[in-house]
């Protein structure tokens, strides 16, 4: 089979130093943590400096309160994705090892528990400074792609998170004994980059629509109808990306080697698709809500 080999340059620390005995590390997908946050965090401030983009004319939020909700969604999103990865992927690995849940150094997080922990977050701020909770949720929708973006990059970065073998010429032979154990093919196992489809359905694609929908066109002066946009289209993007993404190895079997948790007449739904397919569904009825409820005052 071929492929275009991994670059060996490619390594998941962006730097390491060595201290009394110990090596510390930045890690690149901590790093897109940080940057993912500080990016949206601008973003926000960008938004709520036009009011013009809100109804009223009004932002919803002041520039301090923006930093306040800042530290809750950051607590959110590490409390919330390691809980959803503990709980949607390995329940039975960690209920046996119950002191490894809190070592999130050790990798494991779920978007689908981060964007729950983010929920909570944005709720609680909301009723904290009596703010909107629909712009609330407009201005975390408008920010959250390009974390997206620069954390699926980084899980490329790590070879991780690998797509299905495959024979086109963009696949991609990534290292390690998992990467190419590739049943019935000879040689060299190429797979797709599932983390760059993700990086530019999720991150790229949905937030150049978000970013040029609200400060163009001004839809967050129909609160919630950005955020049913975001999760639609996250829930869209995930659940296509995950026909070329290999299923976690905990859900491959010999009789279900695609790693289906759902499966029907020969097909079935991956984990990803079953916690996104709820987003999709969720995300369509709020922009029905969020157009049907601003009918009539959304002119400027």
């Amino acid at each position: 089979m071929t492929g275009i080999p991994f670059p060996d340059w490619l390594r998941p620390e962006v730097f390491s130093v060595s201290l009394f005995g110990m090596e510390f590390a930045l890690r690149w997908y901590a790093l897109a943590y940080i940057a993912g946050i500080l990016i949206g965090w601008r973003i926000v401030i960008a938004a709520i400096r036009r009011p013009k983009l809100f109804p009223g004319n009004t932002a919803p939020m002041t520039e301090s309160q923006v930093e306040d909700l800042l530290t809750w969604i950051i607590i959110g999103v590490i409390v919330g994705g390691r809980l959803g990865f503990v709980l949607f992927y390995r329940p039975d690995y960690y209920l046996q090892n119950p002191l490894e849940i809190p070592m999130i150094w050790q990798g494991g997080m779920a978007f689908h528990g981060g964007f729950l922990g983010v929920v909570a977050a944005v709720v609680y701020a909301s009723r904290k400074h009596r703010a909107p909770l629909g712009s609330i949720a407009d201005l975390l929708a408008l920010a959250t792609p390009v974390g997206l973006m620069l954390g699926r990059l980084s899980n490329f970065i790590n070879a991780e998170l690998w797509g299905r073998p495959t024979d086109l010429p963009w696949g991609v032979i990534f290292p390690g004994a998992a990467a190419q154990d590739c049943p019935a093919i000879e040689g060299l196992c190429a797979r797709h980059p599932s983390q760059i489809y993700e990086a530019g359905l999720e991150g790229l694609l949905l937030g150049t629509i978000l970013l040029v929908s609200v400060f163009a066109y001004r839809w967050t002066k129909r609160p919630w109808v950005t955020t049913g946009v975001f999760l639609t289209g996250y829930g869209l993007s995930r659940m296509f990306v995950e026909l070329f993404r290999q299923a976690d190895p905990q859900f491959i079997t010999p009789d279900n080697p695609m790693g289906y948790v759902v499966q029907l007449a020969g097909a079935g739904l991956s984990m990803g698709q079953l916690l996104s397919l709820p987003m999709v569904i969720v995300g369509l009825l709020t922009i029905w809500w969020g157009l049907r409820a601003s009918r009539g005052t959304a002119a400027a």
